[in-house]
């Protein structure tokens, strides 16, 4: 395959957890002394242990992720394979690739576990204060979630 032919900023396609579909750039640098394959594998490496990729995010197919980037799918392949050697994602056959459910060096994961705790736990007991029940809050959030706001 061609330089040419490598999309540098290519928008990758992905399923979460949850089965929606999700999005994430991945940038390749052609003149770089690094091998594709380390490339692609640092980058997702990366997203895993900073949360962007979560456990049980279902990657593409190497031949997708390879159609995607306009890469050769052996160099997608050996980005996986490493991966998973590494501990940061689990094949399982033809369901496909996964985020592992605790990879290494996951410490971020684990303290946006505990925030989420806590948070969860304020937020409750603010709404139990006011007098509101637990249904109502919770149509509260899922409307929330659904309108796509953020703070």
């Amino acid at each position: 395959m061609r330089s040419s032919d490598i999309d540098l900023n290519p928008v990758i396609e992905y399923s979460d957890r949850t089965g929606e579909p999700r999005r994430l750039v991945i940038r390749l640098d052609p003149g770089s002394g690094v091998p594709r394959f380390e490339q692609l594998r640092a980058q997702l490496s990366v997203m895993v242990a900073v949360g962007r990729l979560s456990p049980a995010d279902r990657l593409p197919t190497v031949r997708d992720l390879a159609h995607q980037m306009g890469l050769a799918p052996g160099t997608v392949a050996r980005a996986y394979r490493e991966l998973e050697h590494d501990g940061i994602v689990v094949t399982r056959g033809r369901a496909g690739t996964f985020v592992a459910d605790e990879p290494p060096h996951s410490e971020p994961l684990r303290e946006r576990r505990e925030r989420l705790q806590t948070a969860a736990t304020n937020f409750v007991f603010d709404m139990r204060q006011l007098g509101i029940v637990d249904a109502d809050i919770t149509a509260a959030v899922i409307e929330v979630q659904r309108a796509g706001a953020h703070p």
